[in-house]
C-alpha cells in the first residue's frame, strides 16, 4: 500500500516543506528510510517499531520504504518520527484514509513508548506550512504554544501515539491549541533588578547611551575598573522601545531554530540582550556547525550583544563582527548549501584603558608601560572600533555623587524619551519620502544607525554652520568615509531627540564628542 503526507524540515532559520511518501509490500521484511536521512533520522526506525508496538498496533511484516522528498536535500533531527510513524499506520490499515485533510502537516519525536517529545524549530516549520496552503499541524504537546503563533493554522497538541491514532480514526477529539493575541512585546531586562535609578552620577555616559539606543547606534564604553561601566550596559535593555510583532516573531524564529525556547513560550516579547564571556568561539559567536545553527550574533537579533572586556575577546572573533554589523546578517556556506542568518543589533562594548586598568586616572597610577598598553589597545582593530558610533571615556565618580540626595533618573522616564525620538525618526522620514514623491515605506527604516549612505544624503540635511564644523573636523581628525557618515547618523539622532527637522551646528559638535576616544587611545 501506498501512503503520502507532510512534514517540515529547516534550513538556516527558513523552514522547507517535506513529503513523506511510504510503501508496504507483503515480501521479505525490511524497514529502509531513503532521501538523504542523518543518522537522527535513520535511528528513527527503531523509535518507531518500538512505540508501534508498544501501543498494541502490528508492525508490517514485509517490505517497507519510506521516502523524504526533495531527496537531493538532507534531512536531520528527529523531528520526521510522528510522519513516518503516522504515514507507516495509514499504510497498514491502522488510520484510514481519510484519517486527516490531505493538507495536514505532522512533526515530532517518538519515544520508545510512544510519547510525543518536543522539538526545536517549529515556528519556521509552522510558517513555511501556512504558505504550502497547510491549514492542520500536529505537534507535540510541548510545542502547541509556538505553533499556535501563526495565524490561520489549526495546531493539534498531541500527546501520545495511541491518543493520536484514535483522534485520526476519529474515535476521540483532541482539542486545538488556543492561538493567544500579540499584545505587544516589552523590551529587555527585569525592571525590578535593572534600573538607571540605581546608577550614580555617570550623567553624561547615561546622556550618550540614550542617544545610543534612540538611534540604535553602537557604543564603547571605556574607564577603570570600578566605574559603572557594566552597571550602565546591562540596563540599556530596560530603555529599548518594545518589539512589534514582526520582530517578535522573528526573534522567536531564532531561538526557536536554536532550540532555546522553554515549552510554554508562544512568542518572545522581550528584545534580547545577550552577553558572551570572552572565551567564547567565533563559531560560537556568528554560528555554524555542520548544520548550521544561530551564534550570539543572530540570538542578540533585534536586541542587545553585550561583549564586556572587549580586549579579552580573541582578535579573531571579534573580528567576525565587522560584517554583520555593516550588513546586518551574516552569511555561512557550507557544501549542504548557503544559510543567511539575520543580525541587527545594537553592539555594546566595555573594556579597561589598559591591563591594570588605571591609565589615565586621577585616581590610581598606571602600573603599565607604553608596549603593554599599545599591545593591548591593539587586540581592537581599527576597522571594528571604525564601525562603533559612540566612543566614550566613564571615569570613576566623586564621593560626593555617591552621596548626593538628587535621585537619578528612571529607565521609564529615559524610555519615554527614546520611543519619543523613533517616533520623530518614523514621521520625518515618511515626511522626506513624499517631498522625493516617493511611496511611504515605514518599515523601510528602523532606525538611525541602519541609513544607508543613499538614505544618509537623503535624510541627513545640515546647516551651513553645521555642515562647515563637519568639514573641519573630517580634516582635522582624518576621518574614514565611514567614521564621516557614522557622525552624521549619531547627529542626525541627537537632532530627532530634540525634535529638529535640520541637523544644526550643536548635533553635530556633541556627535563629534561622542567619537573622539580614538585619538588619546589608539
Amino acid at each position: 500500500m501506498f501512503t503520502k503526507l507532510f512534514t517540515a524540515g529547516i534550513s538556516g532559520i527558513d523552514g522547507t516543506i517535506i513529503t513523506i511518501e511510504c510503501s508496504t509490500v507483503k515480501r521479505m521484511p525490511l524497514f529502509e528510510i531513503v532521501g538523504l536521512p542523518d543518522t537522527a533520522v535513520k535511528e528513527s526506525k527503531d523509535r518507531i517499531r518500538s512505540a508501534i508496538r508498544s501501543n498494541g498496533y502490528d508492525f508490517p511484516d514485509g517490505e517497507v520504504i519510506i521516502n523524504m522528498a526533495p531527496a537531493d536535500r538532507k534531512k536531520e533531527g528527529s523531528g520526521y518520527d510522528m510522519p513516518i510513524c503516522v504515514a507507516l499506520l495509514q499504510a497498514s490499515g491502522f488510520i484510514p484514509e481519510n484519517g486527516f485533510n490531505e493538507k495536514s502537516l505532522f512533526l515530532g519525536e517518538l519515544s520508545l513508548g510512544g510519547a510525543f517529545r518536543p522539538v526545536r524549530g517549529v515556528l519556521p516549520r509552522v510558517i513555511a506550512a501556512r504558505s504550502a496552503g497547510i491549514t492542520d499541524i500536529y505537534v507535540p504537546s510541548e510545542n502547541a504554544a509556538e505553533a499556535s503563533v501563526v495565524d490561520g493554522i489549526t495546531v493539534y497538541p498531541a500527546e501520545n501515539l495511541k491518543k493520536l491514532v484514535e483522534h485520526l480514526r476519529g474515535n476521540m477529539q483532541i482539542t486545538p491549541a488556543e492561538r493567544k493575541p500579540f499584545n505587544g512585546g516589552v523590551s529587555g531586562g527585569n525592571p525590578g533588578i535593572f534600573d538607571f535609578s540605581d546608577v550614580l552620577g555617570q550623567e553624561f555616559a547615561k546622556r550618550a547611551i540614550e542617544v545610543a539606543v534612540s538611534g540604535g547606534h553602537n557604543i564603547l564604553l571605556i574607564g577603570p575598573p570600578g566605574s559603572g561601566k557594566s552597571m550602565l550596559a546591562k540596563r540599556i535593555s530596560t530603555i529599548l522601545p518594545d518589539m512589534t510583532f514582526e520582530e517578535a516573531l522573528e526573534t522567536t524564529k531564532i531561538y526557536s531554530v536554536a532550540g532555546l525556547l522553554s515549552s510554554d513560550s508562544g512568542i518572545i516579547i522581550q528584545r534580547p540582550f545577550r552577553a558572551p564571556h570572552h572565551t567564547m568561539s567565533s563559531v560560537s559567536l556568528a554560528g555554524g556547525g555542520t548544520f548550521p545553527k544561530p551564534g550570539e550574533i543572530s540570538l542578540s537579533h533585534n536586541g542587545v550583544l553585550f561583549l564586556d572586556e572587549l580586549p579579552e575577546f580573541n582578535k579573531n572573533v571579534t573580528e567576525t563582527l565587522r560584517q554583520p554589523l555593516e550588513d546586518g546578517n551574516i552569511t555561512i556556506s557550507r557544501a549542504s548549501g548557503r544559510y543567511v542568518f539575520p543580525s541587527r543589533f545594537m553592539l555594546v562594548c566595555a573594556m579597561n584603558p589598559c591591563k591594570c586598568g588605571y591609565y589615565g586616572s586621577h585616581k590610581k597610577q598606571c602600573t603599565c608601560s607604553d608596549s603593554e598598553r599599545k599591545k593591548y589597545l591593539s587586540k581592537i582593530s581599527g576597522p571594528l572600533l571604525d564601525r562603533i558610533d559612540i566612543q566614550l571615556e566613564v571615569p570613576i565618580i566623586d564621593y560626593k555623587e555617591i552621596n548626593s540626595s538628587v535621585p537619578s533618573e528612571s529607565s521609564a522616564d529615559i524610555k519615554k524619551r527614546v520611543v519619543a525620538a523613533r517616533e520623530f525618526m518614523k514621521h520625518r522620514c515618511e515626511e522626506t519620502d513624499r517631498e522625493y514623491g516617493d511611496s511611504v515605506n515605514p518599515h523601510l527604516l528602523y532606525k538611525n544607525a541602519d541609513m544607508t549612505p543613499a538614505q544618509i544624503r537623503r535624510y541627513c540635511k545640515m546647516s551651513d554652520e553645521a555642515d562647515a564644523l563637519l568639514e573641519a573636523a573630517y580634516e582635522k581628525l582624518q576621518l574614514s568615509i565611514r567614521g564621516h557618515d557614522r557622525i552624521l547618523r549619531v547627529a542626525r539622532t541627537i537632532a530627532d531627540m530634540a525634535g529638529c527637522k535640520i541637523i544644526e551646528k550643536e548635533h553635530i559638535a556633541e556627535a563629534i564628542h561622542f567619537r573622539t576616544l580614538d585619538r588619546p587611545y589608539w
